[in-house]
């Protein structure tokens, strides 16, 4: 059972804060934002260093642009959300996809039907979460979602760790606090490690039927361009790739107004 609070008064418009606190002692932040209530919510899944608050006022946006209503939230381990208590594993993208993600959308968003918009990390959540074909799931954006692991993610890595060691990546503390240390090092050491090289989840395109839209940055330093043709091609359902120009691992930040009319017009077209 999952009890709620509420603190209001976000800087954002239209958003409040919330914790959904578990008989684990897990607690999960989220933000609601307000939007027509016949429209689906879309709701927001965070990159591999993340949360809800280094999506800027982009939800906010998107939400005003579509009319719908929105949820951010920090997975465990991030952003404001409790640490994480256990080693990564190869699966550790599917515990969020397949545990986290639907106990979170049943217990806030009931019999409601949403989009998935998931970024990087995010993105491999949702395409996961939607390869179990759940009822209320009405569409799904990735941006930058990997499906497999390859030499230019490996690489981007690895130039990370060297910024990491410089001191370059400081400002991840503004967001994640006495976690960021043991954040930082999970997700880097997991990509990097030998037993990780073979993680891989083509194998469950087939099973997604949601409408589906990719978005990748022409210039992303984490993946080629394989990645979203993959994806696509080997999904059951409607999908439509869309490579940016002149951007690289975060298009919603580096080339904001393409994207918010992309998604806004993908949104729209997405069947009631």
């Amino acid at each position: 059972m999952i009890n709620y609070s509420a603190a209001w008064g976000y800087s954002l418009p239209y958003l409040n804060r919330n914790t959904l606190s578990a008989e684990t002692g897990h607690r999960l932040y989220y933000q609601l934002i307000g939007g027509d209530a016949t429209r689906p919510y879309l709701v927001f899944l965070h990159e591999g260093l993340g949360c809800a608050a280094m999506w800027a006022d982009f939800p906010a946006k998107l939400c005003a642009a579509t009319g719908c209503p929105g949820l951010v939230y920090d997975r465990l381990g991030y952003g404001r959300s409790s640490a994480l208590n256990h080693p990564r594993t190869i699966h550790y993208l599917h515990r969020y996809a397949l545990c986290e993600l639907p106990e979170l959308v049943g217990k806030i968003l009931p019999d409601t039907p949403y989009i998935l918009i998931g970024h990087s990390d995010g993105g491999s959540i949702g395409l996961i979460f939607a390869a179990e074909r759940p009822s209320l799931l009405k569409g799904l954006i990735t941006e930058a979602a990997h499906i497999f692991v390859e030499e230019e993610t490996l690489a981007g890595i690895k130039v990370a760790n060297e910024a990491w060691a410089k001191g370059k990546l400081k400002g991840l503390a503004k967001y994640h606090g006495d976690k960021t240390d043991s954040l930082y090092h999970a997700w880097s050491a997991t990509w990097l490690s030998d037993w990780f090289q073979s993680w891989n989840i083509e194998y469950l395109l087939p099973s997604i039927e949601a409408p589906l839209l990719v978005i990748q940055g022409r210039d992303d330093q984490y993946a080629s361009a394989e990645q979203a043709a993959c994806i696509a091609s080997k999904t059951s359902g409607y999908a439509h790739v869309e490579l940016v120009a002149n951007c690289a691992h975060i298009p919603h930040i580096e080339a904001q107004a393409v994207v918010l009319q992309l998604m806004a017009d993908f949104i729209a077209q997405v069947p009631q």
